[in-house]
């Protein structure tokens, strides 16, 4: 690939921003390294030594400065585990504290000086608990099938429950549970943040001065089961589309008289992706999604107060992290053009500081601009689909194109960097990357539009997408690929089947090939959690069945590049492994290219590397064969 990609992500800033800690992803697997502020200026890195081999995933400041908890998959496995490190430069420990030996753990965040972390046993039945990074005892916060740990202080933990994008979260006080909203089907309510605020005070009115909406009285008294703390309510911040079709801002407040909310962001047009609220509760950064581009802006907590947008270095952002006093937050920035690099800014001055000074290295795409604005694409039905178009170079000419499509089926295709996109483009490739009916980020009914049944109006979708090249001279017919990763890699393969005569070539990165046989090997947590989406292995067993391309796979004719992670345990490798004996029982073109030593993300550089030369070569054959 030439240069190789520098990236960097991941930032979590210490509390007093002195210092902060990041994920960089050069070489091998992406590591943890901790750097130190002088004024703006970053420090060089030390790398934070973990003796384990694999990818680092996450890594999160202490709430008191002195310790780094990472998360690292070994070997690039799925299931991962929970390490941590003091922040003192001199000291090299390295402790293991999830005791997680054949499940997996989810770093959360902490509580205080304690990690909170979600464990899963191979019985699907996830722990969240709270871990002294001291002696890895353990407190059992909560014990139940599907449920995660959002957050948790000071005594009170969020619950997140339920399956995929039909999910509430509930507030757990001692014994007691209490649901933060009123019950609303296929509402998300997935992010929140306890307000760690002890002070006695009467309950809150809105922004507007309205008195805050009241809507079911509480079982319990707040007091009864603080232990007679004397607080009289607790306090939290949460992310939901709860009666709207966009995910906003929400405060709810338990109170002795009940539950109440109102809203402190909102916008008709967007859906909020992150936040991050300030430790003194002086300030709230918002990361707001608008067809895929992020817009920043900044609440200022103490009187509702939203600032007019701060304009981004590039158009991505996310993983917020903020200090305690609100004076600095920190970002990972991205675009077409520019590979991931974490950058800061100063909330009330709204200057930019990046952290990586040395310049962009790898392939980019050319001539997308901030601008670029995201195309609509009519499928048969009607319904817009939200895509981005990566071309070659002005004049160079193309060799085809390729419909790629994201993860999830929630997940959102966004003008991000993506390394094997610039290697396509540099190579002469056009891709389309759609957003099918399911995708999230446009909404709560765009997001359930795939639903069981309605699958079937998703894979026509991705013809359509075919479609469209050819109608605006994007491409030739005969020179269009489908590809995609995980649930995309299952679109592919489902594309390939239903609308065989559209495709050159298709390549299927991690994806499922039969949806039964998926439900049965997968994480139990997993399908649980698939239900709604897909429909149930007893119940939608003649659906599953009608859907999956293994069951029709003599329609599939065009080459077939089939690419898993031998550790992959989300789409376990045999749904790769099953599909590949079927076509070659049938004596069709099909290469197998499964990497060892990684799982579900491949992860590691040099596999990545290897995946996009293969990419790049399988498709510029497939359409010089389709030219002859």
């Amino acid at each position: 690939m030439g240069q190789q990609v520098r990236a960097l992500y991941g930032a979590s800033l210490s509390p007093d921003a002195t210092a902060f800690a990041h994920i960089v992803d050069e070489d091998g697997y992406p590591r943890a390294v901790q750097r130190f502020l002088r004024g703006w200026r970053a420090s060089s890195s030390r790398d934070v030594e973990l003796p384990v081999d694999g990818p680092v995933t996450r890594v999160i400041h202490s709430a008191d400065g002195h310790w780094l908890a990472c998360e690292v998959g070994p070997h690039g496995a799925t299931r991962s585990q929970i390490w941590v490190v003091t922040t003192d430069p001199d000291d090299r420990m390295a402790r293991r504290i999830d005791g997680e030996q054949h499940g997996t753990a989810e770093l959360i965040g902490w509580d205080g000086t304690r990690v909170s972390a979600i464990l899963t046993g191979e019985d699907g039945v996830g722990q969240s608990c709270l871990i002294d990074p001291a002696n890895g005892r353990c407190i059992v916060l909560d014990r139940r099938s599907g449920g995660r740990l959002v957050d948790a202080w000071a005594g009170a933990a969020l619950i997140r429950v339920g399956p995929r994008c039909y999910r509430e979260l509930i507030m757990l006080l001692g014994q007691t549970e209490i649901a933060l909203l009123p019950y609303d089907p296929g509402s998300t309510t997935d992010a929140g943040v306890i307000l760690d605020d002890h002070h006695p005070r009467r309950l809150r009115y809105g922004p507007s001065g309205e008195q805050t909406k009241l809507y079911y009285p509480a079982k319990t008294y707040v007091d009864d089961v603080t232990g007679g703390s004397g607080r009289g309510y607790v306090r939290a911040l949460i992310r939901s589309d709860n009666g709207c079709e966009h995910a906003r801002l929400l405060e709810v407040t338990a109170t002795e008289d009940g539950v109440s909310y109102f809203v402190v962001a909102e916008r008709p047009d967007c859906t909020l992706d992150e936040f991050a609220v300030s430790d003194d509760l002086s300030t709230i950064a918002l990361l707001w999604n608008d067809r895929g581009r992020s817009e920043l802006q900044i609440v200022e907590y103490t009187d509702y107060t939203l600032s007019e947008p701060i304009p981004l270095p590039g158009p991505v952002a996310s993983e917020l992290s903020i200090s305690a006093g609100g004076s600095l937050v920190a970002m990972t920035i991205e675009g077409p053009a520019m590979p991931r690099t974490v950058e800061l800014v100063n909330p009330r001055t709204r200057q930019w500081e990046p952290i990586d000074r040395e310049p962009t290295r790898g392939p980019i795409i050319p001539g997308f601009t901030t601008k670029t604005p995201p195309l609509t694409i009519t499928a048969r039905d009607g319904l817009g689909l939200n895509a981005w178009l990566f071309q070659p170079p002005e004049g160079s000419g193309t060799t085809g194109a390729v419909v790629y499509l994201h993860g999830g089926p929630e997940g959102q295709s966004r003008p991000g960097y993506d390394e094997v996109f610039a290697r396509l483009v540099n190579d002469g490739i056009t891709v389309l990357a759609p957003n099918v009916r399911g995708s999230g980020g446009l909404g709560r009914s765009f997001v359930h539009a795939d639903e069981k049944e309605m699958r079937f109006a998703a894979i026509d979708d991705v013809a359509d997408c075919a479609g469209f090249l050819v109608d605006n001279q994007l491409a030739k017919p005969g020179c269009i690929a489908v590809a995609g990763w995980s649930y995309g890699g299952y679109l592919t393969l489902a594309a390939l089947t239903f609308h065989p005569q559209l495709w050159a070539a298709g390549i299927s990165i991690c994806g499922m090939s039969d949806l039964c046989t998926f439900y049965r090997n997968t994480e139990p947590w997993i399908a649980d959690a698939a239900f709604p989406r897909y429909g149930h292995p007893a119940n939608d067993r003649e659906l599953l069945e009608s859907l999956s391309p293994l069951r029709r796979v003599d329609a599939l004719t065009a080459p077939l590049l089939v690419v898993h992670g031998a550790h992959d345990t989300n789409v376990p490798v045999s749904e790769s492994d099953q599909i590949v004996e079927a076509l070659r029982a049938a004596g069709r073109d099909v290469r197998y290219l499964l990497f060892d030593d990684d799982g579900h993300e491949i992860a590691k550089r040099e596999n990545r590397a290897v995946l996009a030369t293969a990419m790049s070569e399988w498709l510029n054959k497939a359409f010089a064969s389709a030219a002859v």
